[in-house]
């Protein structure tokens, strides 16, 4: 088992910046890759970012790069998403994932998530 705790998220103006952090506990040697996701009100989940745990190699949204970076502690076992440029249609619940029995799982496939924290943007 690995539980997730999502914390940073609020409110912010257009063009500010968030950080967001996710720890990790429980059997977290078992971790093979975390990712983030965000789900807006009537909107679907989206996939925001993914980082290997071991190795660091990281991936992105089209329409985050160049503003959100993935990072990992794994001294901490946490993972952050350092958000710039934030855009109101930013505006989600924020998601970690851990993916524990596929390095090449997809979205649907990750194992656990955290209940989420709230990132808003104003305009």
């Amino acid at each position: 088992q690995v539980q997730l705790v999502e914390s940073g998220g609020g409110l912010v103006q257009a063009g500010g910046s968030l950080r967001l952090s996710c720890a990790a506990s429980g059997r977290t040697f078992s971790t093979l890759k975390m990712g983030w996701f965000r789900q807006a009100p009537g909107k679907e989940r989206e996939f925001v970012a993914v980082t290997a745990w071991t190795a660091g190699s990281t991936n992105y949204a089209d329409f985050v790069k160049g503003r959100f970076t993935i990072s990992r502690d794994n001294a901490k076992n946490t993972v952050y998403l350092q958000m710039n440029s934030l855009k109101p249609e930013d505006t989600a619940v924020y998601y970690c994932a851990a993916a524990v029995r596929n390095m090449y799982a997809r979205d649907s496939e990750y194992d656990f998530w955290g209940q989420g924290t709230q990132v808003t943007v104003s305009s």
